[in-house]
């Protein structure tokens, strides 16, 4: 069982990475949040990578996470009839990890069925047979953005910033969240320190 990985990002695409350890060659499955934290990390800066392997008959593939809560609601998430490893991938990718918690104790299934491949009855299952099994104490989901595409309705100062940020070529999803952190930060809710502060986490 391989529980993580240490190294350096030899490379990325959209959904795998390169993971270098010790001269060997991880090629790994990530989210779109997992993608963008190790895009920022630096040619030669050690990054590590909280995995999943999953066997078949035909194949082994690694599935790699920034976080273990990640990790964690990934594994959740596979045990859903109907939702297997790339439906739980794509489910990460269209929002983070408290995003998607957030949404299935709400019982949203609008928004869960908003990722790629994920219809409303799975939404409506996986909310179901998830809603109990996830552990949210101690968390506050007060300003969690659960949309991240372009039906994200932002209003005021957030959603100004939000946009600034996607025309200088970030995602929505990307946008969302750095302005979701900088306001939790406590930054003034105006959109010049928004954007400043937002900048920082891109």
């Amino acid at each position: 069982m391989i529980a993580s990985l240490r190294g350096t990002v030899d490379e990325i695409t959209e959904k795998t990475a390169v993971i270098n350890v010790n001269g060997i060659g991880f090629e790994v499955q990530i989210s779109a949040t997992t993608q963008a934290v190790l895009l920022n990390a630096g040619r030669d800066e050690e990054v590590k990578l909280y995995t999943y392997l999953s066997v078949r008959e035909d194949a082994m593939v690694l599935y790699g996470f920034d976080t273990r809560e990640e990790l964690q609601l990934f594994q959740k998430l596979i045990t859903v009839s109907g939702i297997g490893p790339k439906g739980a991938l794509a489910l990460l990718s269209a929002m983070s990890a408290d995003d998607l918690t957030f949404a299935i104790l709400s019982g949203d299934s609008k928004t869960i069925s908003r990722a790629p491949g994920i219809g409303k009855k799975t939404a409506d299952r996986l909310i179901l047979e998830l809603k109990d099994k996830i552990d949210a104490t101690g968390k506050d989901y007060s300003g969690s953005v659960v949309l991240q595409d372009d039906d994200t309705m932002a209003e005021g100062a957030e959603g100004e910033a939000i946009e600034a940020l996607t025309t200088l070529g970030y995602s929505r999803g990307e946008a969302a969240k750095a302005v979701h952190r900088a306001k939790e930060d406590g930054t003034a809710d105006e959109t010049e320190a928004l954007l400043r502060a937002a900048l920082r986490y891109m």
